[in-house]
């Protein structure tokens, strides 16, 4: 995805590395690279984040409007992604060259986000079968450093998570129709329930029978095919004070690539991409919290376009 052209020696050499669990950075198959990580960026947006993952680079807003109910979810809201491909990124992004992967990544989102389990659209409901709020998620890939679908989906979680939508204080009813009245204050708003959200976590086939999380440029390029799936979250990793107990499900699965893996590797694959998908969205809560409990404590910002 990134542009990386390989010799065959530089080939053979990183199937090697992963055979033996060490890869070219120095990184074990399930092993992430370092991740930067920053909400509520954007002035104009309900929500924002910027993440970078290594040399991957991603910008995302969320914008909240008010819209109509579809007649088979009238008690729903409503969420639509658009990506963004900057040429930039990468020379293969020039001209119309990033559409086809930012139509895949933003169907990949729409798959792992459509089951109720991983986000409740419900939440978005202001009046049944007459307004709901509708998630506008706008992603800007910056630069691409490989790992295109984790980065994303990390990114779009924690814009979410930082997306405040205003509060309804009345209706009004004339004549079958309803005229909403939103607070003025600014801060009186609240605050989404992200905490079963999915986040993508991809495993790259390399050799046979190796695979490795969080593939860079150059794992990419010596892979045939990637398997892609989402991992819903757990509430309590994000301060939720349920006491139901949450059970994590793989809602999506894509295998975006030429090749094909066996049948017989599949179910250790799917066990590794769970677990990984486990640890991240604990990680990814810990942080988002920390950043929320330090914002709160001081109004010094400082960061990426401040």
């Amino acid at each position: 995805m990134a542009g990386v052209i390989l010799s065959d020696a530089e080939q053979v050499f990183v199937v090697h590395g992963v055979q033996d669990n060490y890869r070219c950075d120095g990184r074990s198959r399930l092993d992430y690279r370092p991740i930067e990580l920053e909400t509520d960026i954007v002035s104009n947006a309900s929500g924002s984040c910027r993440l970078r993952l290594a040399n991957t680079d991603i910008l995302v807003g969320v914008k909240a409007e008010i819209d109509v109910p579809t007649l088979d979810k009238r008690d729903q809201g409503k969420i639509e992604f658009f990506v963004d491909c900057s040429a930039n990124a990468t020379p293969e992004f020039e001209g119309r060259g990033g559409e086809q992967l930012g139509a895949l990544i933003s169907n990949c989102l729409s798959r792992a986000y459509e089951t109720p389990q991983a986000f409740d659209l419900k939440q978005l409901c202001i009046f049944p079968e007459k307004h709901c709020w509708k998630l506008y998620v706008d992603i800007l890939i910056l630069e691409c450093g490989g790992n295109l679908f984790d980065a994303v989906s990390l990114a779009v979680k924690a814009a979410l998570f930082s997306t405040k939508i205003p509060r309804v204080q009345g209706a009004v009813m004339d004549g079958g129709t309803v005229d909403l009245k939103l607070s003025d204050d600014m801060f009186d708003c609240i605050r989404l329930n992200v905490g079963n959200a999915p986040l993508l976590v991809t495993l790259s086939r390399i050799g046979i029978m190796g695979s490795v999380v969080d593939p860079s440029a150059e794992e990419e390029n010596s892979s045939p095919i990637s398997l892609v799936m989402g991992v819903s979250g757990n509430p309590k990793n994000y301060g939720s004070d349920e006491n139901t107990e949450t059970v994590c499900k793989i809602t999506s699965i894509i295998t975006p690539g030429s090749g094909s893996i066996h049948t017989s590797f599949l179910p250790s694959l799917l066990k590794d991409g769970f677990n990984v998908g486990l640890s991240l969205d604990r990680a990814l809560g810990e942080v988002l919290l920390k950043e929320t409990q330090l914002r709160e404590k001081s109004n010094d910002r400082f960061g990426f376009l401040k």
